[in-house]
């Protein structure tokens, strides 16, 4: 069974996000709340916590896989660049449910973009998701903490029955908002292209791009 950290009488919020980063740093992988499921966290600079992710989530290599940062200045060793509209979709959405894909730097992981030259990033909106990139130092894998086409999760204990057994630790700080994902645009097209719309819908993305 992973190891539960759980805010309680004995335990605040800074201790368990501290043991979690721990535990990442360590090329362990845990579940832990975002602002819409749970999510999987491994440090995204280690390639063998991130095959641990794809083999976990019985996941195709061919799938990316997005990861949040803490702040906007952790953005730019990770792309290429960084467009005019990226820019608005920043300002308007982040922190929040947007996952931006962008060109990926030279230093990025491919196991990351899955060979596509693109990474997905945001900038979540739940405290704990950002706090737990800052302590870690670097950008934490953002998938969905669920096996493989199975239900995303939105309370621990789904997140245990699931797939428990496979993981370090769950950063259990209660049920997220579940509902839908995050939105996902692409930028590094003209005019940028919606791949998913979830928690932000398109008519919001209108309001700031053309798209």
């Amino acid at each position: 069974m992973p190891e539960i950290l759980k805010a309680d009488r004995d335990n605040s919020e800074e201790t368990v996000l501290s043991r979690a980063a721990e535990i990442l740093t360590a090329g362990g992988v845990i579940a832990y709340p975002t602002e819409t499921f749970y999510g999987l966290g491994a440090d995204a600079t280690n390639e063998q916590a991130i095959k641990k992710i794809y083999n976990l989530k019985g996941r195709n290599f061919h799938n990316p896989i997005s990861v949040i940062i803490d702040c906007r200045e952790k953005l730019y060793p990770l792309v290429s660049e960084v467009p005019a509209s990226a820019l608005k979709l920043m300002k308007a959405f982040w922190p929040g449910a947007l996952t931006i894909v962008f060109k990926a730097s030279a230093g990025v992981s491919p196991l990351l973009t899955a060979g596509t030259g693109k990474i997905g990033i945001r900038i979540s909106s739940h405290p704990a998701a950002r706090a737990l990139a800052a302590r870690l130092g670097h950008p934490v894998t953002a998938t969905s903490a669920n096996l493989s086409h199975a239900p995303e999760c939105s309370a621990a204990d789904e997140v245990v029955k699931q797939i428990g057994d496979k993981l370090d630790a769950i950063v259990d700080l209660g049920n997220t908002a579940g509902g839908r994902g995050s939105t996902i645009i692409d930028v590094t097209s003209n005019p940028p292209k919606i791949l998913r719309e979830g928690v932000i819908d398109h008519h919001s993305i209108e309001r700031h791009i053309n798209i």
